[in-house]
């Protein structure tokens, strides 16, 4: 059994994904092996990728099934303790392991780690610092392009980005992996939802870090990313918020969700917006199946799902990291 197994799912990344085999060639931490799982690409980029000084395996599937269900299918075929999840577009530091594996040994409680994203464009702006998920439904990727020198402490976050993040193989599995409904972004916190309400936590470690493109291959503002990002954004929040919270928050949820219309209306996203509602109405029924299974199984109170949400719409509006210290921890099952 090795340490880790960090997977990269693949999709038309082109010479990222070389990138990112050599930062994981520079790792510090050696005991790992690395799982290209690759979506289908037509850009052949990944076809004869290889190296001499780290494991490496690439998965071809036959066709593109997304993030969540790729590295689904990508840690069902590992034997580590830990599974690292690293977006072709992350590119971590030399200790990037050595750093995640350092926390994890500090916060023996802990399910999920975090790593630190600097905007891979500027080195001088965080591209995030934990992912924080507010009261109304909102999640956000904390301290997103605020100054590198303005990074939080280590602490609990309330999801890890998956972007570049470590989870324990047994818990990640036992909260059945990503949501594959989704397909492709929000599945990160949907999982943080999900272990929380199983007694889980989440460390952001300041130590790990990551240059980060941010939506490098599908775009930060492209259809594709307003679509699953805003219609995920709603089976989150109907999915795992408990009911003394779900309620009193839901005509905000509303409110939130026609701002977001307007706003992205004027910026031309608003075609993709409408589409994303629209198929989150009618996944509706689903979701609230799923909400049903999680409600059942949840292990902790609301006041602790409370404890971990941001409250205030000013550190929302300023996109400011939500970090906690960390207190007793309680492992998932």
């Amino acid at each position: 059994m090795t340490a880790v197994a960090v997977i990269i799912v693949n999709f038309n990344s082109g010479g990222r994904i070389r990138k990112v085999v050599a930062a994981l060639e520079r790792q510090t931490f050696r005991d790992f092996e690395a799982i290209i799982f690759d979506n289908s690409s037509t850009d052949g980029a990944a076809d004869d990728v290889s190296s001499e000084k780290i494991r490496l395996r690439t998965i071809r599937n036959e066709a593109n099934i997304g993030f969540a269900a790729g590295n689904n299918r990508a840690a069902a075929t590992v034997d580590a303790e830990w599974l690292a999840f690293l977006n072709p577009d992350a590119y971590p530091e030399p200790d990037w392991l050595e750093q995640l594996l350092a926390a994890a040994a500090r916060c023996e409680g802990a399910d999920a780690f975090g790593s630190t994203q600097i905007d891979a464009a500027d080195p001088n702006r965080l591209d995030g610092a934990g992912d924080a998920y507010h009261v109304f439904g909102v999640p956000y990727r904390g301290h997103f392009g605020w100054p590198v020198e303005s990074l939080p402490p280590e602490g609990e976050c309330f999801a890890a980005c998956a972007a570049a993040a470590m989870y324990r193989r047994r818990t990640f599995l036992d909260l059945g992996g990503f949501d594959e409904t989704f397909f492709c972004y929000g599945e990160d916190v949907d999982l943080g939802f999900r272990l929380r309400l199983a007694g889980g936590r989440t460390v952001q470690v300041a130590a790990a870090r990551v240059r980060h493109e941010g939506s490098g291959v599908t775009g930060r503002r492209s259809d594709f990313t307003v679509f699953h990002g805003h219609r995920n954004r709603i089976w989150t929040f109907v999915k795992n918020m408990p009911g003394p919270i779900f309620w009193p928050a839901l005509p905000f949820h509303l409110l939130v969700n026609l701002y977001l219309l307007a706003r992205l209306s004027l910026i031309g996203a608003g075609p993709a917006y409408v589409r994303a509602m629209g198929a989150a109405l009618a996944g509706l029924p689903r979701v609230i199946e799923a909400r049903r299974v999680e409600q059942d199984r949840r292990r902790v109170g609301a006041a602790e799902i409370w404890r971990m949400l941001t409250i205030s719409p000013v550190r929302l509006a300023r996109r400011q990291a939500d970090i906690r210290p960390v207190r007793g921890t309680v492992s998932a099952p």
